[in-house]
């Protein structure tokens, strides 16, 4: 399985700065097949933009195109929201859903995150399902308890199909601080995460998993020769071109799958 590099844009962007930013990675790609599948999450007021240049790009090694968030609802009375279909219309293959940002600044529960999953899944679109605890929950040692609840509501409500989601670890404190956990304390957590996506579906080997604490080009390739991290959501170095292909360049090649004989 190819591990998968995300850039988080966040609230960032202009027209000129994502054009720039968008022709510098696919330059960078244009020398050969990467080893890892690759997205853009981006603003979505951005997603026409995108998906012209997406489309425009010469080379054929281009990023997915991913949004940063989703309505639950599938139309209706909803000032300001914007539903997985219409998404879909800006070709969007990714969303990511229940960023710590978005759980802390706008009171988003692990219910609401599971409903967003579950309406993305319905689109056709992958939901990037975003975990992760606060430093006061890692220094209680819940770090655990916090990551499974979060994941269990999203696995109760897309049970049938959760193999089709992208799970990132992203643990609160160390988002945007410059802090990062160690490799080999990031691998601990994603292994818990895949006991519990293997207990819910015999099919969860098809679910990778993501860290998303401040993974930057220096720590990149430790953070992924870990055997359950399947790769990263980045934030501010997904804004650099230069340290964006530097973390795609880290990412191993996948290994080929065992053939029974």
């Amino acid at each position: 399985m190819k591990k998968l590099i995300a850039g988080n844009w966040k609230m960032n962007g202009s027209l000129a700065a994502n054009e720039a930013l968008l022709r510098a990675i696919a330059q960078g790609l244009a020398g050969g097949a990467p080893s890892c599948d690759i997205a853009v999450c981006v603003p979505s007021v951005y997603l026409p933009q995108l998906q012209a240049l997406l489309g425009e790009a010469a080379s054929p090694h281009v990023p997915a195109l991913g949004a940063q968030d989703v309505s639950p609802h599938a139309s209706g009375a909803f000032t300001g929201e914007i539903n997985a279909a219409m998404l879909k219309e800006f070709g969007c293959r990714y969303v990511i859903v229940g960023h710590s940002e978005r759980r802390q600044y706008h009171g988003e529960s692990d219910a609401l995150v599971a409903e967003k999953a579950r309406a993305a899944l319905a689109a056709g679109i992958t939901p990037i399902v975003c975990v992760g605890e606060t430093l006061a929950e890692r220094e209680a040692g819940r770090t655990e308890e916090i990551v499974r609840r979060q994941l269990a509501a999203v696995i109760h409500v897309n049970g049938h199909c959760i193999s089709e989601i992208v799970v990132a670890y992203e643990p609160v404190w160390a988002i945007g601080t410059g802090k990062t956990a160690s490799p080999d304390a990031a691998q601990a957590v994603h292994a818990v995460l895949r006991a519990q996506l293997q207990a819910a579906s015999d099919r969860s080997a098809r679910v990778r998993i993501l860290y998303g604490g401040s993974m930057n080009a220096a720590n990149a390739k430790d953070l992924l020769r870990q055997p359950d991290i399947d790769g990263g959501l980045i934030g501010g170095a997904a804004l650099k071109a230069t340290d964006f292909l530097r973390i795609i360049a880290a990412a191993p090649h996948p290994v080929p799958a065992k053939t029974a004989i």
